[in-house]
């Protein structure tokens, strides 16, 4: 049997593909997977409080080494951020089932981080992806104990 071999993408600033679709108000980031607009998913983003806590987080990204990871934690979610190799970094995620990383370079991650900044605001068009997620979680099924 044959192993599988599976390439995946490095998000890059500079990149042709269009896989930033924007960063909501609520510092998601909505990423078309493998550039494919059909495939969009909304990747909770860093939130900060103070400047303090950003220049925190920036730091300790900055200093992932190749193996080592950092938590990144919201009220509803959270997620970890690896570092793969030098200028490479993965952050899991869940895609129809799957475990999946989306992998991205340095300056990418260092900036989608940065909008963590509190005086940060989206763009204009970007209002409406926050839309579509209150959407998506107003959707979900939920289950009431009786």
């Amino acid at each position: 049997m044959e192993a599988l071999f599976c390439l995946s993408p490095r998000y890059r600033l500079d990149d042709q593909s269009p896989w930033l679709q924007g960063i909501d108000p609520s510092r998601h980031y909505w990423i078309a997977v493998n550039g494919d607009r059909d495939a969009t998913i909304a990747v909770p983003g860093l939130v900060v409080y103070s400047i303090s806590d950003l220049k925190q987080a920036i730091t300790k990204f900055r200093s992932l080494q190749p193996g080592e990871q950092m938590s990144i934690n919201r009220i509803a979610s959270s997620y970890t951020i690896y570092c793969v190799e030098p200028n490479c970094y993965a952050v899991e995620d869940i895609i129809d089932d799957a475990p999946v990383w989306h992998l991205f370079d340095q300056e990418t991650l260092d900036s989608l981080l940065m909008t963590a900044h509190p005086e940060w605001q989206c763009a204009a068009s970007d209002i409406d992806l926050g839309r579509r997620l209150l959407m998506r979680s107003l959707q979900k099924t939920t289950v009431s104990k009786q």
